[in-house]
């Protein structure tokens, strides 16, 4: 078994260019995605608490607090974005970068979301 994974790493390295070992592009790019992920929940979790579907917390703050880390999300992302100069598969962190962009942008837009839905819910009652 050891020996197919030498192969397999010499196989990605050496014939077809890839970088194996998390790179210090890669590992910028997983804090971004991290950041992103805990967003994209902490927004779905303020959302479902607006709505009056799950617990009693504060969903403004939770709302606030998706709206926050998605923006850091973001800004890491499209930093790491701009400064990466290696191309997909490189060891860069352009794929993970992209990934963390697209997740640091839903957690604001569920943010946003429930917001607005506490807003709309105290302007009404």
């Amino acid at each position: 078994m050891e020996k197919w994974n030498e192969i397999l790493i010499d196989l990605y390295t050496t014939h077809l260019g890839f970088a194996v070992d998390v790179t210090a592009g890669r590992a910028r790019a997983l804090v971004a995605v991290a950041v992103g992920l805990i967003s994209l929940v902490i927004g779905g979790l303020a959302l479902a608490r607006s709505a009056g579907r799950i617990g009693t917390g504060n969903a403004r703050a939770g709302a606030l607090l998706a709206l926050v880390l998605g923006l850091i999300g973001v800004v890491l992302s499209v930093v790491h974005l701009g400064t990466s100069t290696g191309g997909f598969g490189t060891g860069s962190g352009r794929a993970g970068a992209i990934v963390a962009l697209v997740l640091g942008l839903i957690g604001i837009n569920l943010g946003g979301l429930a917001l607005a839905r506490l807003r709309r819910s105290r302007s009404t009652a």
